[in-house]
């Protein structure tokens, strides 16, 4: 863990941090890259990284990661990047990271397209700006020839949205990988330069399938209807109020079910998304699902005595993202406040799902920060990326980063 008194161990005030030679030479060095950074975004985007299909994007990333001066950068056992950049010290590093993966799926197409001061396309921001913002601190530090006291560990992430689960963070610590004895994270991830994002909001995803014998519309009809009984059980999740404070969301996403229109269908499913930043609440409304199904299925069964024709009900965790929380007193999180004041700007802090959840749930210190400039439509392929003040907003990770890991 990082010691409590290591921003006074590290300089801790930012203006001492800001006036150093090495330092200065690290921003403007950031800042005359701007569009090297921006063209890196760009190439980055253009290369597809559906869930689970990564690996082109990361064997670019370890390219610009070496270019960027790190050494001895890699591709592990599931496809994350990663390159250790020694400290001064010997200790538990320090984890930079961003996530390769996009939402979309194969086939998409990811051309960037300038309009006006607009760039547009799906990933354009997240995370392509982080994994662009990831490679500039790297070469920042390298051209400025900066020694942090705490090593460094870059990782470029797989599995970060939906379906990943998480897994290339997952990875990262479990016993023997290369962040299982890390200080503490920090995420890249996305635009922005106004939020510090501290709390981890956990989400629990179910694909829910109900099955049965099926049959004719008529020559059938009265047979039970897993479409009859997934209905009903959606309009009672629909109807039911879920906790607040902290509030629990939850989303029917996908349903389906059925061959024919006429044919009382044999299976149907569903699949749902539950979300909180309570551990306590994501099991109330596990709870509230499952009751709902068996009591929707008890009332499509009541009609048959033969048990051969009754409905089954299978419920499958099919996603587990945990929730955690950085405390705001932890030196990581008054680090990232100090560095975005000194930006010109109010910091805020907020809940969100991101790779930091993972270290967070553990009890390490783990942040998520925008990486400037602005963004929207995100998840969708009308996303765009705006380039203002693009280079600050990196710069203020950098800070982070020196903030908390000392300067030799």
């Amino acid at each position: 863990m990082l010691p409590d008194t290591i921003l006074e161990d590290r300089s801790r005030d930012v203006s001492q941090l800001l006036g150093r030679a090495d330092v200065r030479a690290a921003d403007e060095h950031i800042l005359a890259t701007d569009d090297k950074t921006l063209g890196d975004q760009i190439d980055l985007t253009e290369i597809p990284a559906p869930p689970f299909g990564e690996d082109a994007r990361g064997r670019r990333m370890a390219e610009l990661l070496g270019a960027a001066g790190l050494s001895n950068v890699e591709q592990d056992s599931v496809g994350n990047v990663v390159a250790l950049r020694p400290g001064a010290e010997d200790r538990e590093p320090l984890v930079l990271s961003a996530h390769l993966d996009t939402v979309f799926p194969a086939g998409t197409d990811v051309t960037v397209h300038a309009d006006g001061d607009l760039f547009r396309a799906p990933g354009v921001s997240d995370d392509g700006r982080g994994l662009a913002a990831l490679v500039t601190v790297a070469r920042a530090l390298s051209q400025a020839d900066i020694t942090t006291r705490t090593p460094i560990l870059f990782a470029a992430t797989v599995g970060e949205e939906g379906s990943g689960d998480l897994r290339g963070v997952r990875h990262l610590f479990e016993s023997g990988g290369a962040a299982a004895d890390a200080a503490g994270f920090i995420s890249l991830d996305g635009a922005g330069m106004k939020y510090v994002v501290t709390r981890a909001l956990g989400a629990r995803r179910f694909r829910v399938a109900l099955s049965g014998q099926g049959g004719h519309s008529w020559i059938n009809y009265g047979a039970p209807n897993p479409i009859h009984a997934l209905g009903r059980a959606i309009g009672a999740l629909a109807s039911w109020p879920p906790p607040t404070d902290p509030a629990l969301s939850l989303t029917v996403a996908r349903w389906g079910g059925g061959t024919s229109v006429n044919v009382i269908p044999a299976e149907a499913w569903a699949e749902l998304d539950f979300r909180s930043e309570s551990i306590g609440h994501l099991d109330v409304g596990e709870e509230r699902l499952r009751a709902v199904l068996d009591r929707s299925v008890a009332e499509e069964n009541a009609s048959v005595t033969d048990q051969a024709g009754r409905l089954r009900v299978d419920v499958t965790v099919v996603g587990h993202r945990p929730a955690g929380v950085t405390a705001l007193d932890s030196p990581l999180v008054e680090a990232a406040l100090a560095a975005t004041r000194a930006s010109g700007v109010e910091p805020e802090v907020t809940a969100s799902s991101t790779d930091a959840n993972l270290p967070m749930s553990l009890g390490i210190p783990a942040i998520t920060l925008g990486a400037g400039g602005s963004a929207g439509a995100v998840h969708t392929t009308d996303e765009w990326y705006h380039n203002g003040n693009g280079s600050i907003g990196i710069q203020r990770a950098l800070h982070t980063v020196l903030l908390v890991s000392g300067l030799d």
